[in-house]
């Protein structure tokens, strides 16, 4: 490179202190000017949770402001769009090459090569997972199935975590088992780490709040008390606050639900993961580091089921989504159409596991995996909701939600809509799952033991009417022997009762 050319950096805003590995290569940062954009018809794309929006553009602003402090040439720009202030900036600037981290989501990265920019466009390799898109597809071109397990397994070994030689720690692999213990009893559960808005995430809300672009979104999403970290100092307190008071005792109640409680012991870090704050080694490392210091006093089942969600699930959804094709989004092996019911945007249901959740989200747009899988997911799955306007929902809904992050996690996980390329069975459930895990049910309009009567829970309704639609499709899955061998004991009349419950609700909530 010669003193002439002058190569520009775009950070994305979920790239941010991640996002630096565009900086280090540039020794002069007099040739290396940078660029930050809030792109306001891109957070239109959606009804996107009003705090979503804040915590992205705050973290931005931050990590713009970080930079300056170090000396870097920062532009910071509010736009309708994105390649107007970059063609402003490009000239202005005279600029050569523009480098940005390659997009983890598909969508945006085709968004980049489709702008028609006066100079040249480099992509540098995405650095905010343990696993490279590379190594992924080294990994899933060599296996018949893409087994999770698997990969996890693969994962521990060639990243050295929770072994003892070439063997994992406590002599097993998955401690599952241990981490699925109901909420009964009198629970004592951690305080969350939340914080104060400074002035520039204040200024962020009040720009929303007065902003008409956004007005739809106000009818759904609540924006203040807005409690999330916005920097890497944050995001690394909230790390080391959960390693200190919670991921001792994550794991046997990491599946229960608690009404009222939002957090569990939970580490609420997935933000701040997902906005390239904090890097997924550095978590994992850290908890196995604090479980080898804490051996004599700590469960295994508790760090090992923690590793695990990063580890192993949020690198295996990473890898699944590079993996598969364009046409994923469309995929819908069911083939449901039913509309996603309108109270999933306002909370408006006698359903109190729905009612409860929804709430929440609407109050911080966060909910935990049990909460999304077997009550979000779960009751659209059996309902035979769309599973692109679940998926969208979702992408709009969760402060974490990303292309990447959604995709798999609700037409993979969640809806079966890719007919088993990731999922071993579809994750459907009655009540009785609902009531096990968590005490929602105690405070509802309907029963949980009913299908058929004036207060049955449409869990049940819905599960059973599920089966029995998808029954020749579903018995060709093992998993699946137990809960058909069910459906087949149930009577021909009992059987049509709980298919008109189902159509019924369809009709009265079309």
């Amino acid at each position: 490179m010669t003193n002439d050319k002058i190569i520009g950096i775009w950070v994305l805003g979920d790239q941010l202190w991640m996002g630096q590995s565009a900086l280090q290569s540039c020794v002069d940062k007099k040739h290396h000017p940078v660029i930050f954009i809030e792109s306001l018809r891109h957070a239109q794309e959606l009804p996107y949770h009003l705090q979503k929006l804040v915590l992205v553009w705050s973290a931005m602003r931050h990590f713009a402001e970080e930079l300056k402090q170090a000396g870097w040439n920062v532009t910071y720009k509010q736009a309708e769009d994105f390649q107007t202030p970059l063609i402003e900036w490009i000239q202005q600037n005279q600029i050569a090459e523009l480098r940005v981290m390659t997009p983890s989501d598909r969508p945006f990265t085709k968004l980049i090569q489709g702008l028609n920019l006066p100079c040249q466009i480099t992509f540098t390799p995405n650095n905010r997972f343990i696993w490279s898109d590379e190594e992924f597809i080294q990994w899933a071109s060599s296996r018949k199935r893409l087994i999770m397990e698997d990969f996890y397994r693969e994962g521990r070994k060639r990243f050295d975590i929770l072994m003892i030689g070439d063997l994992p720690a406590g002599g097993r692999w998955n401690f599952d088992k241990e981490n699925r213990q109901p909420p009964k009893g009198k629970l004592k559960l951690p305080e969350a780490l939340w914080f104060e808005c400074d002035r520039i995430t204040q200024d962020v809300i009040n720009f929303i709040e007065r902003s008409p672009a956004f007005k739809d979104s106000q009818a759904y999403w609540q924006i203040e008390p807005f409690r999330w970290g916005v920097t890497r100092q944050q995001a690394l307190q909230v790390l080391d606050f959960f390693i200190q008071t919670r991921l001792s005792n994550f794991g046997p109640y990491q599946d229960a639900m608690v009404t009222g409680e939002q957090t569990m012991w939970h580490a609420m870090l997935s933000p701040y993961l997902n906005l390239g704050l904090i890097h997924p080694l550095e978590v994992v490392q850290a908890a196995e580091k604090a479980y080898y210091e804490n051996q004599g006093e700590w469960e295994l089942n508790s760090i090992e089921g923690f590793i695990r969600q990063i580890l192993g699930w949020r690198e295996y959804m990473h890898g699944i989504y590079i993996y598969m094709g364009e046409d994923y989004p469309a995929k819908n092996w069911f083939n449901h159409a039913q509309p996603l019911p309108e109270f999933y945007w306002t909370g408006n249901t006698h359903m109190n596991c729905l009612y409860q959740i929804l709430k929440q989200v609407k109050e911080i747009g966060y909910a935990h995996h049990i909460q999304r899988l077997m009550i979000l997911n779960n009751f659209a799955l059996i309902a035979g909701i769309s599973p692109q306007e679940l998926e969208d929902w979702f992408h709009a809904a969760f402060i974490d939600a990303y292309d990447w992050v959604m995709q798999t996690n609700v037409i993979g996980m969640g809806q079966f809509a890719d007919g088993g390329m990731m999922a071993s069975k579809p994750y459907a459930a009655s009540a009785n799952y609902v009531n096990k895990m968590s005490d929602y049910c105690k405070n509802c309009y309907y029963n949980p033991r009913d299908r058929t009567g004036e207060k049955a829970c449409p869990f049940n309704f819905f599960y059973w009417d599920f089966l029995a639609r998808h029954y020749d499709s579903l018995k060709q899955n093992h998993r699946m022997g137990q809960m058909l061998r069910n459906l087949e004991r149930m009577s021909a009349e009992e059987l049509g009762k709980v298919r008109a419950k189902a159509a019924e609700w369809h009709e009265t909530n079309s």
